[in-house]
């Protein structure tokens, strides 16, 4: 794994003004957890700060800091503007040599499945895995060979081994699989009607039960209307 320089400076304000006044002047505020520096607030230029943040590579951090001796450490965590998607806060993470800790990888696909010949469709839902292993043992990214996959096949975490890391993640998580494509219903066209496409109404087939029972009802009054006029006729003669 690559280790990167950054330098940083010491926030002595933490108000949400001061924060505010940071990032106009091009710099992220952020805070590093370490037994070494305990808690600290810190401040970085944002142009050496985006590498470490926009790639599909895990990085170690020298983090340099006026006062302290350089301290080792990864990006824990970071946040995002929600609607201009800029880096407004970030977490580090001091490593001790010897002690173990989880640090999400990038995970990369190697080959091209068979299942595509076929025309399959290869779904990759997890683009990067949780491990737990010592600091001089973090992968760059964890490499998967898919070309073996036909369509129906899948890669799950408990197929993986790699020596010296642990993998975090649900034993039965699915990581990439070749599946058949979606195949979409076409709209049935009506006749005579052109340049549309128009759904037809169900034809009507039978009469409902409430219509049924309304015409029963009618022939009942029917008859009895008939009945009287018998009996008024007897009645006159």
């Amino acid at each position: 794994m690559e280790t990167t320089l950054l330098e940083a400076k010491q926030r002595t304000s933490i108000t949400k003004s001061e924060r505010k006044k940071i990032r106009r002047e091009g710099r992220i505020p952020g805070v590093i957890y370490s037994k070494q520096l305990k808690s600290l607030t810190i401040e970085v230029a944002e142009n050496a700060l985006k590498p470490l943040v926009f790639t599909a590579k895990a990085h170690l951090i020298s983090l340099k800091l006026a006062g302290h001796e350089d301290q080792e450490c990864i990006i824990k965590d970071v946040q995002f503007d929600p609607v201009t998607d800029k880096i407004v806060h970030f977490d580090l993470i001091g490593l001790i040599k010897g002690e173990k800790l989880e640090i999400e990888v990038p995970v990369q696909l190697k080959g091209s499945a068979a299942g595509i010949k076929e025309g399959g469709v290869v779904q990759n839902p997890l683009h990067r895995l949780l491990v737990r292993c010592f600091p001089k043992d973090i992968p760059d990214h964890l490499e998967i060979e898919i070309s073996h996959l036909n369509i129906g096949d899948a890669i799950h975490i408990s197929d993986l081994v790699y020596e010296n890391i642990e993998i975090l993640n649900p034993k039965e998580a699915v990581i990439v699989s070749v599946v058949h494509p979606k195949i979409q219903e076409e709209p049935v066209a009506v006749e005579g009607v052109e340049g549309a496409e128009v759904l037809a109404e169900p034809e009507v087939i039978g009469k409902g039960k409430a219509d049924k029972e309304e015409e029963e009802t009618e022939e009942k009054e029917k008859g009895k209307e008939k009945e009287k006029g018998k009996e008024k006729e007897k009645g006159k003669s």
